[in-house]
Order: C-alpha cells, then structure tokens, then sequence
C-alpha cells in the first residue's frame, strides 16, 4: 500500500531532518518505527500525512507512494479522503467539545449527515472498541484522563474510515497497565477492521509484540529493519531498546555509548 523511497526532508530551507528514509507498510500490515527523541519519526509520519507544511517542512528528494500514486505533493486534506489518518502525538482534541463531538468531528469530511444510519453505526463500532467512551461520551473532552485521551483520538481516526492509519507514541505518558490495554485494542482494530497501520513508539517492547515488521531510526535515518520476531531477538535491540544483556540482566540506557551502537548498525 505505502512505499516511502528514499525521502529527504528540510525544515525551514536549512534544516535537514531525514536522510534517504524508505519504508513500506503491506496491505493489513502493522509495521513500527522505533527509535529515541529526535531519531526522526515523527518528521516521517508528518511526511506522509502532509502535515510537514504546516511546520514549514519539505519532501525536497524521494517520494512518498500510496497504491502506485503519488503523495507527497498533495496537501493534508486531499490524503486523509485517499484513505490515511495520522493520529498526532500528545492527544489533540478538541477540548471544549464532548466526546462525542469529537468523535464526530472525525467524519466532517465524510458525505454522509452526522445524523445517518452510516455515522451511527461507526459511533458504535468505536464505542465497541473503547466501552468507556460510550459511558462518556457527553463528557467534555478536556477533561478525561489521558489514557482516555488517547482512545479518543484513535476513535476519531477510525471515524474517517482509514486505510492506513499513522499513530504517532500512543503510549507516551500512560501507565504500563494503560499502554497494555491500548496496544490491545490496536491490534484488534487491525485485525477486525484491517486497517493497516504505521506505528512510532519509543517503547519497542510494546511496539514489537504487535508488529509483523520494524524499522530502527537514528538521526534521521533507517538503521536497521527486519521482521519484528528477528529484532526482538536482536541482541542489539534487546541491549539498547529493551534494556536487557546477552545474560538476561537489566541494563541502563544511559551507561551504553552512543557511537558504539552506531558502528555496529551502520559498521
């Protein structure tokens, strides 16, 4: 479905974020990218979604290709009604709205009336995936928790009816409980609906429990890629992603030398 070849991105004509980035998402797919702040992923996901213009960001070499057309010269709009829905990172909702006005909010771009059979029946399957929605959904937006958050913008993604839905760290700043519980519903999304998904996250054991592919970024650029069973078991993912040593023992972040990590991915 989505082939990202060799994409090079500058902010502002001065800033180069990516670096000859590739990558693609197969049909039903749940691919991950993973990687630490400032690796680039966001930037990638902003490239394909088309939301780069609106940080003064450009696609300036490669493109990007969803089912054999071009995307990166379209704007936002014209890509989420060809069927990809980025879900942004830190939760924007609006907040004076009810749940369910948010909810709603994600099919505005959709022909059918906010009243018809059609935008019921998808309410519904989001209030499938996410019961506690539906307990909420006269709430006002502002002020749920933020794992309630998070359901609440997946939700409104799945109002636009994706193809391709691009998530963007769902579980940064939930409680371990919380982020088992969202990844779940991802993968029952996937699977019940199948809706393909690209999926950033810093936390690579979540992401790879559910992935069949990943991707590893580092300073804006693909480093490493594979199925997501091989880098699991990848004795430089498990040391520098999941934190564990050739012998199973925890092992801190902090103590591994960054350039020692880079000369045996890019060695």
């Amino acid at each position: 479905m989505l082939k990202v070849n060799n994409i090079e991105v500058v902010y502002s004509d001065v800033i180069l974020v990516l670096r000859g980035v590739s990558l693609e998402v197969g049909q039903g797919q749940i691919v991950a990218v993973l990687g630490a702040n400032g690796a680039g992923k966001s930037t990638t996901l902003k490239a394909i979604s088309g939301l780069l213009r609106t940080q003064q960001g450009e696609v300036t070499r490669g493109n990007v290709e969803f089912d054999g057309a071009r995307l990166d010269r379209l704007p936002p709009d014209e890509i989420v009604r060809r069927g990809i829905v980025q879900v942004l990172e830190a939760r924007p909702l609006f907040v004076h709205l009810t749940v369910e006005e948010n909810l709603l909010a994600g099919s505005l771009f959709r022909p059918h009336s906010l009243n018809s059979p059609v935008i019921k029946h998808e309410l519904e399957q989001v209030y499938h995936y996410f019961p506690r929605l539906k307990v909420m959904r006269r709430r006002t937006s502002g002020y749920l928790s933020g794992g309630e958050q998070q359901m609440l913008v997946i939700g409104r993604a799945i109002m636009a009816q994706p193809r391709l839905m691009l998530l963007d760290e769902p579980s940064l700043g939930l409680a371990p409980m919380l982020v088992q519980e969202i990844f779940e519903i991802i993968r029952r999304i996937n699977q019940e609906s199948g809706v393909s998904m690209l999926l950033v996250e810093q936390n690579a054991h979540v992401a790879l429990q559910i992935a069949s592919y990943a991707y590893v970024m580092e300073t804006g650029r693909v480093v490493l890629d594979g199925p997501a069973e091989q880098l699991a078991a990848n004795a430089d993912i498990k040391e520098f992603y999941l934190g564990l040593t050739q012998l199973g023992e925890r092992k801190s972040y902090r103590e591994v030398k960054h350039y020692k990590r880079r000369k045996r991915w890019l060695g």
